[in-house]
């Protein structure tokens, strides 16, 4: 970039240049022909006689130097001068795939603020405080929005921000505590334009739609390119790009349970993200952004996803019934940590209750016998073949059933080892 120089040090360096433009180009003395002349005594004459001012002189100057300067650096790079045009900015391939997701997926992505009924100390008055926001998105035509059950936890009252300002008042459809998923509806949806985009262009002005999902979170690969919207400490649309750095991680949900396959990411994922969207790079829902590893709560490029799989089960069970249905064994059982303590590979049963699953099958719980003296339950070592050491692959097997569903389980009781058959059955 030229940069102009103040009148007075420009005159210097004119005249520094003029003067060594002489110099160099100094011949010999030779004879000359004394009626003519000199070429210098010329030049001078004529410079004197058009003299112009020194802006002038600046300006053609600097006019050259731009189009020597264009000439050594290329076409791609153009000087403006006054009164030109502003150019277009050149974007590669990668950005404006990034810019098209984003501008196609915001309209879907909302606001979810947290509202805790209150009581004004002074007034007696009833106050709606903000206790917390995060994100959620809009998951069909019905205008159902999704969102973690963290975000919503305690809430007198919850609001729903569009993008645009728009706020609504929302109720809860229903939630599923197991894997941090909440299902809400705007209490006046007749109000909402609500579109489905099959074509995944941008909708119609004044218009909501659903976050396309065209993929299924199980065929992730590492390496991956991902897209995450939310609004992190209250910015609201924020984007965040990363990749997948990881598949099949585990995280505990609120109610203890594990929630497995999770997607683990570098997209910067802060708090206000939480129940925000996961995308791909084909602008299709993934995940929801729910979590963070971070000993101080801040981004340390560790996030993770609830994966669309998971949600679209617990989703769909929500707005059929109102709840998750899931199959339970009816048992209780011991910590990992103090099965590991006692030396137990497996699930060591506490308590099976009257009446279920695994009572009617003869599992038994931990007991004392009649000198106070500590027996331990059944120790439940695979279920269908396959090995359970601890409640996660108990849990794996348990999400994957169905209710009515027979189970082959392998217990170890005292040192032998027997097989019993349970049928699961729904959870209250």
């Amino acid at each position: 970039m030229l940069r102009r120089s103040t009148p007075s040090s420009g005159a210097t360096r004119l005249q520094s240049c003029t003067s060594t433009q002489i110099r160099a180009h100094s011949r010999p003395p030779a004879v000359r022909d004394s009626s003519k002349p000199s070429r210098c005594l010329q030049d001078s004459r004529t410079s004197s006689r058009e003299q112009q001012p020194l802006h002038v002189v600046l300006t053609s100057i600097a006019a050259a130097a731009a189009v020597t300067l264009s000439s050594l650096l290329g076409p791609e790079v153009a000087l403006l001068g006054p009164g030109a045009a502003a150019a277009q900015p050149r974007m590669t391939p990668d950005e404006k795939v990034t810019i098209d997701i984003f501008k196609r997926s915001t309209p879907s992505v909302v606001n979810v603020t947290n509202l805790t009924a209150r009581r004004d100390a002074f007034t007696m008055n009833m106050l709606e405080i903000p206790q917390g926001a995060g994100s959620g998105f809009i998951w069909d035509e019905a205008g159902h929005v999704i969102t973690n059950y963290h975000v919503i936890t305690d809430a007198s009252d919850i609001q729903v921000t569009f993008m645009g300002g728009a706020e609504y008042s929302a109720k809860v459809i229903g939630v599923d505590q197991d894997k941090d998923v909440a299902v809400l509806q705007d209490k006046d949806v007749a109000v909402l334009q609500i579109g489905v985009d099959a074509d995944k262009n941008a909708p119609p002005e004044g218009m909501l739609k659903a976050l396309p999902r065209c993929s299924n979170s199980s065929d992730l690969l590492v390496g991956q390119k991902l897209f995450a919207i939310g609004n992190p400490f209250g910015l609201d649309h924020t984007l965040t790009t990363g990749v997948v750095s990881g598949t099949g991680r585990e995280i505990a949900s609120i109610s203890g349970r594990p929630i497995q396959d999770v997607i683990q990411t570098d997209a910067a994922i802060n708090p206000g993200n939480s129940g925000g969207p996961l995308l791909d790079s084909g602008g299709c829902l993934i995940g929801i952004n729910t979590a963070i590893y971070s000993p101080s709560g801040a981004n340390s490029g560790v996030g993770f996803a609830i994966p669309v799989d998971v949600v679209k089960s617990s989703v769909e069970q929500i707005i059929a019934f109102g709840k998750v249905v899931r199959p339970i064994l009816g048992i209780s059982f011991a910590p990992d940590q103090s099965s590991e303590q006692l030396g137990v590979k497996g699930i060591l049963v506490l308590n099976a209750r009257e009446g279920g699953p695994a009572w009617r099958a003869g599992i038994r719980g931990t007991s004392r016998d009649e000198y106070g003296r500590l027996v331990l339950g059944d120790i439940i070592t695979a279920v269908n073949g396959a090995k359970v050491r601890n409640s996660s692959d108990l849990y794996k097997v348990l999400d994957k059933a169905t209710v009515g569903q027979s189970l082959d389980i392998e217990v170890l009781r005292g040192n032998a080892k027997e097989h019993v058959t349970a049928v699961l059955e729904a959870n209250a």
